[in-house]
């Protein structure tokens, strides 16, 4: 199950209880505070905090008081203009505190994102649920032939059912030994932070991860991409419909800028310039390498 009993009774307390406050709120992430969001089969992203919103990115950029605007189309306007140009410090004034229940294969590849401060379930302490990340069938792939950190065609027929019950009996048999060494029935037992490395990667982990605005779209822009891990991408997706909410005219340009975006190099633009011109421009007349070449030819369509 995505959250525990006693998480649950939590959450439901917390929504039960609203305060009033002088702060800047955003409607749009009010209606996700605390609640659930699923996401793979046992894992979940929920917001615990957040601060500011598009008027405090507004205020920042303008270093005022109060919302320093006169119009709404104003705030939009300013925040395109600060998206377009990499006017990266007025975003660092909103931040979120998420929840999120995640495999701990995919927390290695996230904490990559150092730009965050970070606080997960500790394994010396506490003992580990029986929860393991088993990907749908349709998510089993062959390695693909032309990317040494993608995915090929799915698998199918026998060899998915094998793979499949592979990584079930392999998960309960690691979990069962954990169990088995921790234990102080008739025996010591082994420590916990010992006994935990004998779990596989796809038991679950839990931690809070508190992020501003510009380092957490900079982890969208990466993770959300459609060339991510899957396992990552569909938190990173789930991530991207609450902080469109949160702030809905930066995500509008971030979706503008940068996911909907390119950046050509010197040479590139140079390229395209040509063409413009009418010019036929091919790889040996571009100066670029075959692989720049093959990039901007899909950036082009």
């Amino acid at each position: 199950m995505p959250v525990t009993p006693e998480q649950q009774a939590e959450i439901d307390a917390l929504r039960a209880n609203p305060r009033p406050t002088l702060r800047a709120v955003s409607d749009g992430m009010e209606a996700h505070l605390y609640t659930i969001n699923p996401v793979l089969d046992h894992g979940f992203v929920r917001v615990i905090d957040y601060m500011g919103d598009d008027a405090a990115i507004c205020q920042a950029a303008r270093v005022s008081y109060g919302k320093g605007t006169k119009s709404v189309q104003n705030d939009e306007g300013l925040i395109r203009y600060l998206m377009r140009h990499w006017h990266s410090t007025p975003f660092e004034m909103c931040e979120l505190k998420l929840h999120v229940k995640l495999p701990v294969f995919v927390a290695r590849q996230w904490i990559r994102h150092r730009t965050a401060n970070v606080n997960e379930y500790s394994a010396r302490y506490s003992i580990l649920d029986r929860e393991f990340y088993i990907p749908s069938a349709d998510q089993l792939a062959a390695q693909s032939s032309i990317n040494n950190q993608g995915r090929g065609e799915a698998l199918t027929g026998a060899e998915a059912e094998r793979v499949l019950d592979i990584l079930k009996s392999d998960a309960a048999r690691c979990y069962d030994h954990y169990q088995d060494m921790i234990s102080d029935d008739g025996q010591q037992g082994l420590a916990r932070e010992l006994a935990r490395m004998n779990l596989p990667a796809n038991i679950y982990t839990q931690w809070y991860w508190k992020v501003d605005l510009h380092n957490l779209l900079h982890f969208l822009r990466l993770r959300a991409d459609a060339h991510a891990q899957y396992e990552i991408r569909v938190y990173a997706d789930e991530i991207c419909k609450l902080v469109a909410d949160w702030v809905p005219f930066a995500y509008k340009a971030f979706e503008d800028y940068r996911m909907g975006g390119e950046t050509l190099s010197a040479a590139a633009l140079d390229c395209v310039r040509r063409m413009l011109k009418g010019e036929e421009v091919t790889q040996e007349t571009s100066g670029m390498s075959a692989r720049e070449w093959r990039e901007l030819q899909e950036v082009l369509g």
